[in-house]
């Protein structure tokens, strides 16, 4: 009888799906003046910051707007080239979510605040929260979140990383998610 409860047990275990694997966030500074410039000229600079646990963080700034990009190839990631369209400036933070699916905590997304000029009256900006997919070749923005418009903004933005992120194809526009003001879409 024990026998028969233990085979039972054991296939319902089997057919059961996969418990969700435990997510977490971490925090990093972004502060440009610990950053080492890689490059600066008329049209821009170019820094590289050490983010979680060493990660390097590319950050480039042209014609008044912002583009980060991680890990070792971060400069030839589509990530690199991704900035909201709207002048910008970047938050102080970046928020890494982590995840302990392969055996260990590795981060499979960031989620950084910029402040965007708002298009009808410069004086104004919105917070914009920025969902970035991480891996190598794999790194771009996957989601937006107008966290102006939306009270519950980080909890959009970390849901949209836990969940969009996994299948995300980086072909793909990065999608809008909540209420959306912060430019004409």
């Amino acid at each position: 009888m024990i026998h028969r409860l233990v085979l039972a047990l054991v296939a319902a275990l089997a057919a059961a799906p996969v418990a969700a694997q435990q997510v977490e966030s971490t925090y990093t500074d972004l502060d440009l003046n610990a950053c080492s410039v890689v490059n600066s000229d008329d049209f821009g600079t170019t820094w590289t910051c050490s983010g979680y646990k060493g990660i390097p963080v590319m950050v480039a700034e042209g014609d008044l707007r912002f583009f980060v990009s991680y890990g070792l190839h971060a400069p030839t990631e589509k990530a690199a080239e991704q900035t909201p369209p709207p002048f910008n400036r970047l938050g102080p933070r970046i928020e890494w979510r982590m995840s302990n699916a392969e055996g260990g905590w590795k981060p499979f997304a960031t989620i950084l605040r910029f402040f965007v000029a708002d298009a009808e009256d410069s004086s104004k900006e919105h917070q914009l929260l920025v969902v970035t997919r991480l891996g190598t070749g794999t790194t771009c923005h996957v989601a937006y979140v107008d966290a102006t418009a939306n009270a519950d903004a980080n909890e959009l933005a970390r849901d949209a990383a836990d969940d969009l992120v996994p299948g995300f194809d980086c072909v793909d526009e990065p999608e809008i998610v909540g209420d959306f003001k912060a430019w004409d879409n």
